[in-house]
């Protein structure tokens, strides 16, 4: 069993700025300095966290945060991504998915003559456009920035009946000759 994580020792300051949070109508503040006030008077992250009705693991990284960093933990940080996710496909790469894109599937070997995002996209990496898998969606990122705009394809369902195109226009009230 692991050993419990508490709040380290904290100075005259810290104190002070946790008991002033404890007052804050600001509920990411007060919330924080409940969970650390907890730790500095020696209850357990699951007790704390019981208490406040929160997790255990939310009160093990704020613990963790304030023996770190301090009492900088009070600030709201932005939840974006510390990193963005690079683009899948080089500029060079994404002409030539525009060009493999206007080629039916069939000339790929596929069983199919029409291209869906998935299987665009692992015909991209067999055919060597992408240094990894790609998923679908990064397949439509990279055609949004070269101003393609991908729309799913559509079945249309025609009937062996060669008068089905009059018996269309007769239901619709539409009398036009096929």
């Amino acid at each position: 069993m692991r050993k419990p994580l508490f709040l380290r020792p904290l100075t005259e300051d810290e104190q002070h700025t946790l008991h002033e949070g404890g007052r804050s109508s600001n509920a990411f503040v007060l919330r924080r300095c409940q969970l650390l006030l907890a730790s500095a008077r020696g209850q357990t992250a699951r007790v704390s966290a019981d208490t406040l009705g929160c997790d255990a693991q939310t009160v093990r990284h704020v613990i963790a945060a304030c023996n770190t960093h301090g009492v900088a933990v009070l600030t709201r940080r932005s939840s974006a991504p510390r990193r963005t996710p690079q683009a899948a496909f080089e500029a060079a790469r994404r002409e030539q998915l525009r060009t493999l894109l206007h080629q039916s599937p069939r000339t790929c070997g596929h069983p199919t003559s029409q291209w869906t995002l998935a299987l665009a996209a692992t015909t991209a990496d067999a055919a060597g456009l992408t240094a990894r898998p790609v998923s679908g969606e990064a397949l439509r990122r990279a055609l949004a920035r070269l101003g393609v705009r991908w729309k799913r394809a559509k079945h249309w369902i025609t009937s062996p009946d060669p008068a089905d195109m009059r018996k269309k226009n007769g239901a619709t009230g539409s009398w036009r000759s096929p």
